[in-house]
């Protein structure tokens, strides 16, 4: 089954701004579900060393066609300079779902 599906994550610096991105795109239309997953331990390299931080990572459900509008809206309220967001294609799942995702983000 294709689809035009994807799964953005998006990490988050606390709960508080986590709930608060994942309410912007839901009023928006923009994903039609935000997981919120607490306890990320993340490494990375930022300003010429390794760092960490504990963060919260979002898992959103939506559409291709509306991945640059939720790029432009999750760079608005984020506090990070350079937040991640990754989108990755949905290669396939549940029919129902996959439709859901289509109807609620349209």
């Amino acid at each position: 089954m294709q689809t035009k599906n994807i799964v953005v994550m998006v990490t988050a610096k606390d709960e508080k701004e986590a709930r608060g991105i994942a309410r912007v795109l839901l009023e928006k239309k923009l994903a039609a579900c935000v997981n919120v997953i607490k306890g990320v331990q993340s490494f990375f390299w930022w300003e010429g060393k390794v760092d960490q931080a504990q963060e919260i990572l979002l898992v959103i459900k939506t559409c291709q066609k509306s991945l640059s509008q939720l790029i432009e809206n999750v760079k608005a309220v984020h506090s990070y300079d350079v937040p991640e967001i990754i989108a990755l294609p949905i290669v396939g799942g549940s029919e129902d779902y996959l439709n859901w995702v289509n109807e609620t983000c349209s």
